[in-house]
């Protein structure tokens, strides 16, 4: 992947909307270009899909927090089936450093949030966890 195909990526992430003929005028390469670099992309695997964000999907989740999690032995695959299973949980994310997974939470009020983070608590598995709540947020996904 060159600086082109990120630049594209970028783009796509900003907009995944816009049509060939912009993001070829944006990255100042031709449309047959773009259109075989996101072919390439989605070939190889890079681009596993484009999906749409509604105005309710901003508007829901007034509380989100991200759980920080540490694993004991080998049960990382087990817990994120278990997390997977969750209807409260946006993204996992596995990560270095002290914590093992960072798990992306959103829910209506705090009382349904400490639900949640009490329930992940409880999974076998679990040595010690932290949580952050979001206060706010200027960009995402891109």
């Amino acid at each position: 992947m060159d600086d082109t195909d990120r630049r594209l990526l970028s783009a796509l992430r900003h907009d995944a909307r816009a049509s060939l003929s912009d993001l070829a005028l944006g990255l100042g390469v031709s449309r047959t270009t773009v259109r075989a670099r996101i072919e390439r992309l989605q070939a190889k695997g890079e681009i596993v899909g484009f999906s749409v964000v509604l105005r309710d999907d901003t508007l829901r989740d007034p509380v989100r927090g991200l759980m920080m999690l540490g694993i004991e032995g080998r049960g990382t695959d087990r817990i994120i089936r278990q997390l997977n299973g969750l209807s409260e949980v946006r993204a996992i994310h596995a990560t270095n450093g002290r914590w093992d997974l960072i798990v992306e939470i959103g829910t209506e009020t705090l009382e349904a949030l400490d639900r949640v983070l009490a329930q992940i608590r409880r999974f076998d598995g679990i040595s010690s966890s932290e949580t952050s709540l979001l206060l706010n947020t200027w960009k995402s996904g891109g």
